[in-house]
């Protein structure tokens, strides 16, 4: 068929340090398993919970533009990476930028209605 990828059900999860177990309705024993191991895992948006005001999926600023206090276009956001301390903005321009996601110290304003992020950042960084 061509698809490179298979349907799930979850019939139980939890966390366990950074990892995720779960067990999967129709993956029954060890074997089977051990070839799920390090494979992506995916929802359709759907599925997500409704953020409230002030949150975001990642998807969600993916694709936005980003743009300095004085309205600086630095680029377009390509993906979000975490760190230890702070999650960061990869933005792709004339150059790339790694803008820290910190809200209302970095992260000034998001708009997804309009398609912007502003942030407090030097361009030249």
């Amino acid at each position: 068929s061509g698809k490179d990828w298979e349907t799930f059900s979850v019939v139980s999860g939890q966390e366990q340090g950074k990892r995720l177990v779960a067990k999967l309705r129709g993956c029954d024993d060890r074997d089977q398993a051990q070839l799920l191991v390090g494979k992506d895992i995916a929802i359709e948006k759907s599925q997500l919970e409704a953020t409230q005001p002030g949150e975001y999926y990642w998807s969600d600023l993916e694709g936005l533009q980003v743009m300095t206090l004085d309205r600086k276009l630095l680029g377009t956001v390509s993906h979000l990476f975490e760190t230890g301390s702070n999650d960061v903005l990869v933005v792709k321009g004339e150059r790339d930028h790694l803008v820290p996601y910190i809200k209302g110290q970095v992260i000034a304003e998001i708009d997804l209605d309009a398609g912007h992020i502003v942030v407090d950042w030097d361009p030249e960084f």
